[in-house]
């Protein structure tokens, strides 16, 4: 038999000779000498090592035997160390993550119910007008707000009486926050002597002859502690007043614009699960340690020792004890996670390792006795004497039988081998001749290679063909995907490149805008990050003496934005062009938007109408961005206006405007939110800072030119970076009645 090969380039041919069913100089002799050749050395070499190996397994399981005993104790404990260190790190560090968790959820709760309530404060309409009530016995059970005065108080002079109607009118938002969070109580006191409650306990606040009981948040020292701070404050471990159950307060003070203190916003955290969870650690020799910031031990399941509860004048911080080594583990963990340590306590060896809760500053301190760890090795050491001595006898009795046995099998093996090697030899190279002969007939009007029954062998020769069948059919498949593909892309970057056209002819970009009115002059511009974005701007004569301007980001991007900010342009538009007021142009489009929204987006919206004759602007904010604005002859600074919901994101809302005065030289500024954040490489932020710094660059410069400056200095801060969000921008400067 004649096999085709190809040597140095030059095509060859290998001279095979065949003997009955064995092919003599082919892989089939190779495999079948080579088996041969191992099953020889096999007989010959394992028959007397069998005999050999067996003696000496019997002599050195004894010897071995003797050797775990004495080592076992050593290694067993190294295990169980390593074990115990492991759990504890693992254990130590997702507790202290869970109890963290809690108090920055608490944190959470506090900073949202007190943007809220600032909010509340600078809204002055209305504010006296609103009904407010003290507790009502009835509605025990339910979470509701109710007012509570200090001794004194009297609630119709000016101020105390602007706080209660800022208060009352907040009063739903704070009751609904804490159905949210989950939460059984907030309040907020203020200065005043007024405080607003929300919690299910309004019994609890009413005398049995029905006298409102009188409260003055002002010698609590929640309140006392975030005002003498100016900031965000955790309070000591306490027993709650009302429940008696342990608990840690979170107060935050809010200031007004003259940075007087209008009031502390505050919220309850009820340890009682935490201290039981603690008090349950003592069994089986370990247990858990809570440390305040103060080095005091405020939770524990130990009820006597260094390590048992410290409260009042008696308590010492064990950061400064004699005890070396557990006050540095406890200064460690202050800032840091330990590592688990080996250490003396009260006359015991423990393992120990301290995970600092940084939003209180505590420490969560695990603590196992290491004479418990030692136990099971004891236990294992007395067990395995007994099952050693068993298990020497029991081999040395069945190793003779298994030397007999094994000289048997060795002789069946050696015969089955080498019937086995001709075979096989003959099975694999059969299929691989065929395979080859079919491969070398493919070319380029035949790329498939397919499978036949002589490949199917049932082993890697069939996975062979199987792998080649499959590479070849993929490969005619690929080559029709990629024309299907490529017509797809074309076809659909056709479209985007048609939605982008069509977005952009429905924004204004003809400018100079209005060229016959000198009176103003006014540029704006819009970059999606994608081909199509959910940032837009419009400005349009309302009449001849009012022009409207808007500026607005719909949450999300891509298509759906791009749809959302069509629909909510055209409301807009439409509500504006009726001549409604600012304020109810984005009540009309809140209403119109949040019919039937199954999508839930929303678009944060700046828009403002200036009468043009005077230079008087009434706008609205409802989620925006702060707008910068220049006096003539100043610099840009951020205008801080008072800010509404988002539109369409609740049904019901209520947007207000603001009236904000341009004289000749005055300067308007408004984007979206993708110019203070736009990120760079470093996932840096661009910011408002930098934007400001951008606005100045050039005293004199019209709006277009300062959209440009903005742009460049964004371009430069973001470089090669991605662009994650539209770039809206719009600038108005304001000339003054023309004679």
């Amino acid at each position: 038999m004649d096999f085709p090969t190809r040597r140095n380039g030059n095509e060859g041919k290998i001279e095979m000779k065949k003997f009955k069913n064995l092919v003599i100089g082919g892989i089939q002799s190779k495999i079948f000498n080579l088996i041969l050749f191992m099953a020889l050395l096999l007989g010959v070499a394992a028959i007397p090592v069998v005999n050999w190996y067996s003696g000496m397994l019997s002599d050195l399981t004894e010897k071995t035997g003797r050797r775990q005993q004495e080592s076992m104790a050593g290694m067993t404990g190294s295990v169980i160390d390593g074990i115990i260190r492991s759990n504890m790190d693992r254990i130590t560090e997702r507790d202290s993550q869970l109890a963290d968790q809690m108090f920055r959820s608490l944190e959470t709760r506090v900073r949202v119910m007190s943007g809220y309530a600032e909010s509340f404060f600078h809204q002055e309409e209305g504010a006296e007008e609103t009904a407010w009530a003290g507790p009502d016995p009835s509605t025990d059970g339910v979470l509701c707000a109710k007012f509570l005065l200090a001794e004194g108080t009297d609630p119709q002079a000016p101020e105390t009486a602007r706080k209660i109607g800022a208060l009352a009118r907040m009063s739903d938002v704070l009751v609904e926050l804490c159905e949210f969070f989950g939460s059984s109580n907030c309040y907020i006191g203020t200065p005043e002597g007024v405080t607003l409650m929300v919690d299910a306990l309004a019994s609890s606040w009413v005398e049995p002859d029905g006298r409102i009981q009188a409260y003055d948040a002002r010698t609590r020292g929640w309140y006392q502690q975030a005002a003498e701070a100016g900031e965000r404050i955790f309070t000591d471990i306490y027993l709650d007043n009302t429940t008696g159950s342990m608990c840690v307060t979170c107060a935050v003070p809010l200031y007004g614009p003259d940075g007087a203190l209008q009031a502390v916003a505050a919220a309850d955290l009820f340890l009682d699960a935490m201290q039981a969870a603690v008090a349950k650690t003592g069994e089986e020799g370990g247990y858990l340690v809570v440390i305040n910031q103060n080095g005091h031990v405020v939770m524990s399941s130990r009820e006597s020792g260094i390590l048992a509860v410290q409260l009042g004048a008696d308590a010492k911080d064990l950061r400064t004890t004699n005890h070396t080594e557990l006050a540095t583990l406890l200064r460690d963990a202050t800032s840091r996670k330990t590592s688990v340590r080996l250490m003396e306590l009260e006359g015991k060896q423990v393992y120990a390792m301290g995970v600092p809760m940084k939003t209180l500053g505590w420490i969560l301190l695990t603590v196992f006795d290491a004479e418990v760890a030692e136990k099971p090795i004891r236990a294992l050491e007395e067990n395995y004497e007994a099952i050693q001595s068993e298990a020497v006898t029991t081999y040395q009795a069945k190793s003779a039988k298994s030397r007999l046995v094994i000289q048997v099998l060795m002789i069946g093996i050696l015969l089955l081998v080498l019937a086995g090697a001709v075979i096989l030899g003959k099975r694999i190279v059969n299929p691989l001749n065929l395979i080859v002969k079919r491969i070398s007939e493919l070319g380029e009007g035949n790329l498939e290679f397919k499978m036949e029954d002589s490949y199917r062998t049932g082993d890697e020769v069939e996975m062979l063909a199987e792998s080649f069948a499959d590479i070849s059919h993929k490969t005619v498949e690929y080559v029709e995907e990629v024309k299907r593909v490529t017509a797809e892309k074309e076809r659909i970057g056709t479209e985007l490149q048609m939605a982008n056209l069509i977005q952009s002819s429905m924004l204004p970009h003809i400018f100079p805008a209005f060229p016959e009115r000198q009176e103003f002059d006014l540029y704006a511009s819009m970059d999606p990050a994608r081909e199509v974005g959910g940032d837009f701007y419009d400005f349009f004569l309302v009449d001849r003496d009012h022009l409207c301007m808007i500026i607005a980001d719909v949450s999300g991007k891509g298509i759906p934005a791009a749809l959302f900010m069509m629909i909510s342009k055209v409301i807009l538009q439409s509500c504006a062009m009726l001549g409604q007021t600012a304020e109810e142009i984005l009540n009309k489009t809140n209403e119109a938007l949040c019919t039937n929204n199954q999508a839930e987006m929303f678009v944060t919206v700046w828009l403002g109408i200036l009468e043009i004759s005077t230079g008087k602007m009434i706008a609205a904010n409802a989620g925006h961005e702060f707008p910068a604005l220049k006096r003539a002859g100043g610099r840009f600074e951020l205008y801080k206006d008072r800010h509404g919901f988002i539109i369409g994101g609740m049904s019901g809302m209520k947007y207000h405007s603001y009236e904000l005065q341009l004289q000749p030289g005055d300067q308007l500024f408004v984007y979206t939110d993708g110019v203070p954040e736009a990120t760079n490489a470093e996932e840096m932020l661009f910011g408002t800072d930098r934007m400001l710094e951008a606005l100045n660059q050039q005293d004199e410069a019209n709006p277009e030119k300062l959209l440009k400056n903005v742009r460049g200095a964004v371009d430069a801060f973001v470089q090669d970076a991605e662009q994650f969000d539209d770039l809206t921008m719009l600038s108005l400067t304001y000339k003054g009645p023309q004679g």
